[in-house]
């Protein structure tokens, strides 16, 4: 039979699949001798259980009475007992860090009797009082599902009565009056008294705490991060340690470096007299580590040491949950913290040169999306703005959004297409949806490690805290802030790496990584304002270079024009892994087109197809200049030709009405009969790619023939263009050979004009399920393969993107039948069956067969991952994706070697 309580010395770090993360890391301190309390951890075993059976195993009792014995021998106390009685918490901790989304019960064990007990051991009766109250009130809205709004409002009651504004400020008496409120609250929202025996009470918030696993919250949550629903929680049974004790005990959260900005140093949130839920709820500002310092200097020290030796065990930034009783520092929980996009490549830097950590592993902590955040633009500090309130710099990024009060208006806002920032006093896990639909949260009170703090780092949220200039009214919606009034809908503008909040919009300029990546190294460091800048430049370029130099996946560029590729040249692209020419018949060009298709005779066609060529040919003249000594893959014409005509309706009206008036347009007839000659129900499935090729005479000819011209002016040029042709859409081998006959043919006459030897490679893009079922035949005659995932997921599918990502895809993803779009990320298990089956048929028939990917998935991180797993030789994607792609390449090779990435 399973064993489903492990004590906290059985444990270590490496069991976090089986004891979830914070309960591995107590184990994991127990081991290294640092203060934890003694206590024990339920499984995720227990959660996997409960979620099939709806109910916690049999013989899961016995366990914890077992292990609760145990914690009971070691401190020499009892639980129940009504004297000096053991009180516990009762804490949740997945395998990953979900900070605030599942339930906490602290001071587990009290009741009528043993809060006496526990103000004879204390000696302070007021203390009793308030850990029983906070008990109240955390069982009944976690464990009885009371609307906690009904606490809060008797609390706020309470100090409206003896006119104070903190709870601190609440004597005993009060605070026993207090309990008898909340029991009562209790009692006509459930239909039951407080529960006063002990031992139900535990048994109880264990189930609470396993039951969170699946709140709304917790499931948006794991979406957002992409945790896997059947992972469970464990849950973590520790006796209490008190920081409510008086002046000389306290509580905090601490970080061995700076989550915002990677600056060494001691950072972290402390309050005196409070329990921990006080710190992360945000409800009181807080002292700094350098307050605790002059407060207790003998607790400060004994932390700074455990924070030392922590950071030096896990070699990383550490986030460390601790409480000090009268003077002694206990740790209740480490954990690898969460940290900004800045910090992370700082950090990782930092512990390289500090010996820590190898370069390796730096490169498999920072991560393409923390690249990604890093180009965005930041607010210009030559601009005009209206400065409202400074708080605290929490999550960096510039923000500039419409005011919002209440996570469901942003929700709601987003949806229709708005910028929105959430602004609240505080947030509780409860705001997360809003969090997500908005570009930046604000928040009047709170610290770093507050929930808005902690929740906006790890999604990447530009977020400020704690700034309590801010009035907030959530009656009227609205905020005042040194003499201005903001009202819902108002903009306003925050910066997550001043803390500044700002009236209005406000202009941006580029990031200093951006200008880094644009102009290169000397030009970011000269413009950059402060050494802090200059310190990140100079990681993300380190690590970016680490990548390149580590990766064996090339990274190509999507671009179709000259400008495109010299700036996708620019970010560190190696070549064009698509060129789609179809945007090369837009514009003033779309005319000859339409001769092209009303042609009545093959004179009159070619005559029309010859107008092009010219326009054709200089167009890749320019491509293959910026790119010169770099391979340019030109896909010929992919899109339906319809996309090139009128639209059916908009011309059949315009016709009707001409005749109408008789006016009647004889072009206008003769081009409508053959929009309507070629109108197809679904034309992406219709006449396209290699079928309008073959249909349509002379129009791959043209391209063809452009891109064989521009390569020989290029050669006369002196340069050295590396032209590849990629043929679109093949479901048969008997389609590529046709056209690449017909190109073999252009390239010799070409060649023969210009006095060169033309033999430019001859591809195909694979898009189509037969196409990469028939790899190994379409090898035989395909010089090269690239996947156009973007069709194939299409096609595997059976979806029409343009269709169903706004239809149903969020109703697919809130009842679990998608994760994620397969049009962001890889279905490995479909779409990717499809790549790896002709990757390995290709090769069989053609070894050494030069494979790439062109779709939108080259520039995604997890995709790039399966790419180079499945021995992709390159990924093509936008421009501005490239530097991601150059990083996760770079990741991918070092995770291959065994190294865990993030």
């Amino acid at each position: 039979m399973a064993t489903y309580v492990w004590d906290f010395t059985q444990g270590d770090k490496d069991h976090k699949d089986l004891l979830g993360g914070k309960g591995a890391n107590l184990a994991e301190m127990t081991r290294l001798g640092l203060p934890v309390p003694p206590g024990f951890t339920i499984t995720t075993e227990a959660c996997r259980f409960f979620m099939r059976h709806g109910a916690v195993p049999p013989g899961l009792g016995v366990e914890v009475t077992t292990a609760l014995r145990r914690v009971e021998d070691t401190l020499g106390r009892r639980f129940g007992d009504t004297t000096d009685p053991l009180l516990v918490s009762v804490r949740s901790g997945a395998k990953f860090s979900m900070p605030g989304m599942m339930e906490t019960v602290l001071d587990v064990g009290l009741n009528d009797e043993t809060v006496h007990g526990l103000a004879s051991f204390s000696g302070d009766e007021r203390f009793a009082w308030d850990s029983y109250r906070r008990l109240v009130q955390m069982f009944g809205r976690t464990v009885l599902d009371v609307d906690g709004d009904r606490f809060a409002d008797a609390l706020d009651a309470a100090k409206a009565a003896r006119g104070v504004t903190s709870d601190v400020d609440l004597g005993a008496d009060d605070l026993r009056e207090l309990v008898d409120t909340y029991k009562q609250i209790v009692r006509e929202d459930v239909g039951r008294d407080f529960p006063q025996e002990p031992r139900e009470q535990l048994d109880l918030a264990i189930v609470a705490v396993l039951r969170s696993w699946n709140t709304e919250r917790a499931r948006l949550y794991r979406r957002k991060e992409r945790i896997p629903d059947d992972l469970g929680t464990a849950v973590n049974v520790v006796p209490m340690v008190f920081g409510n004790l008086g002046p000389t005990s306290g509580t905090g959260v601490a970080f061995t470096r700076d989550p915002s900005t990677g600056q060494p140093g001691n950072y972290g949130d402390y309050l005196a007299n409070a329990q921990g839920e006080d710190v992360v709820a945000g409800i009181r500002n807080t002292s700094s580590l350098a307050d605790l310092e002059r407060m207790d200097p003998g607790a400060y020290g004994d932390l700074r040491r455990a924070m030392r030796q922590l950071e030096t065990h896990y070699r990383d930034l550490c986030d460390i949950e601790f409480t000090i009783e009268r003077g002694r520092l206990w740790m209740l929980q480490t954990r690898v913290g969460k940290r900004t996009a800045a910090a992370a490549f700082r950090i990782a830097t930092q512990l390289v040169d500090e010996h820590l950590i190898t370069l390796d592993e730096a490169l498999a902590r920072v991560s393409g999306e923390q690249l990604t955040q890093l180009l965005f633009p930041q607010f210009d500090s030559t601009a005009d703005r209206t400065l409202l309130a400074r708080g605290m710099a929490a999550s960096p990024g510039a923000a500039v959004g419409a005011a919002v009060f209440d996570s469901r208006t942003a929700q709601a806002w987003a949806a229709d297409g708005k910028d929105v920032v959430l602004v609240r006093r505080e947030t509780n896990p409860d705001d997360l949806g809003g969090m997500i639909a908005a570009v930046g949260v604000l928040t009047a009170r709170g610290g770093k490690t507050s929930h808005a703090a902690v929740v906006a780092r790890g999604m990447g949220r530009t977020c400020v805290v704690g700034a309590e200039a801010l009035d907030i009214d959530v009656v009227t919606r609205s905020f005042s802030a040194d003499g201005h009034v903001v009202h819902e809908g108002d903009v306003v503008a925050i910066d997550g790496s001043t803390g500044e909040v700002f009236l209005g919009a406000v202009a941006v300029a580029p990031s200093p990584v951006s200008r880094y990546l644009d102009e290169g190294l000397d030009a970011a460091l000269s413009a950059a304002p402060d050494e802090a800048t200059q310190d990140l430049v100079r990681a993300v370029d380190r690590l970016l270079q680490h990548a390149d130099a580590t990766r064996r996946l090339h990274v190509h560029a999507n671009a179709d024009t000259a400008d495109d590729a010299a700036r996708a040249r620019r970010l560190g692209a190696q070549g064009v892994g698509l060129c789609r020419t179809e945007h090369m018949f837009l514009g003033e060009r779309r005319v000859l087109v339409e001769r092209v298709v009303l042609a009545d005779d093959d004179a009159e066609r070619q005559a029309a197809l010859d107008a092009l060529l010219p326009l054709q040919r200089e167009d890749f003249v320019g491509l293959l200049t910026a790119m010169d000594g770099l391979p340019t893959t030109i896909r010929l014409l992919d899109p339906p030709l319809h996309e090139f005509l009128p639209d059916l309706t908009e011309l059949s009206v315009r016709v009707a009405l001409a005749e109408a008036r008789g006016e009647s347009s004889p072009q206008d007839v003769r081009l409508l009969a053959a929009v309507r000659r070629m109108h197809e129900a679904n034309p992406m499935l219709g006449l396209r790619g290699v079928r309008l090729g073959l249909v349509m005479p002379g129009l791959f000819a043209l391209q063809i023939r452009a891109v064989c011209e521009a390569v020989a002016r290029r050669l006369a040029d002196g340069g050295d263009p590396r032209a590849e042709i990629m043929v679109p859409l093949v479901g048969s081998v008997q389609e590529l050979r046709l056209v690449r006959d017909e190109a073999v043919g252009i390239m010799a006459e070409v060649g023969a004009a210009h006095g060169v030897d033309l033999a430019l490679p001859v591809g195909v893009m694979i898009e189509l399920p037969r196409a990469a079922l028939t790899a190994g035949r379409i090898a035989e005659h395909a010089a090269f393969f690239s996947f156009g995932t973007n069709d194939l997921t299409q096609t595997t599918w059976g979806f029409s993107r343009d269709d169903v990502e706004g239809a149903f895809f969020a109703q697919y993803t809130d009842n679990g039948v998608l994760v994620v779009s397969p049009f962001e990320t890889i279905d490995e298990h479909g779409v990717g069956r499809l790549v790896r089956i002709a990757v390995e048929e290709g090769r069989a028939a053609r070894p050494g067969l030069t494979i790439g990917v062109c779709g939108e998935h080259g520039g995604d991180p997890e995709s790039i991952r399966f790419f180079h797993g499945v021995g992709i030789d390159y990924v093509s994607c936008s421009p501005f994706r490239v530097p991601v792609a150059r990083l996760e390449a770079g990741r991918a090779a070092v995770a291959e070697a065994g190294l865990e990435t993030r």
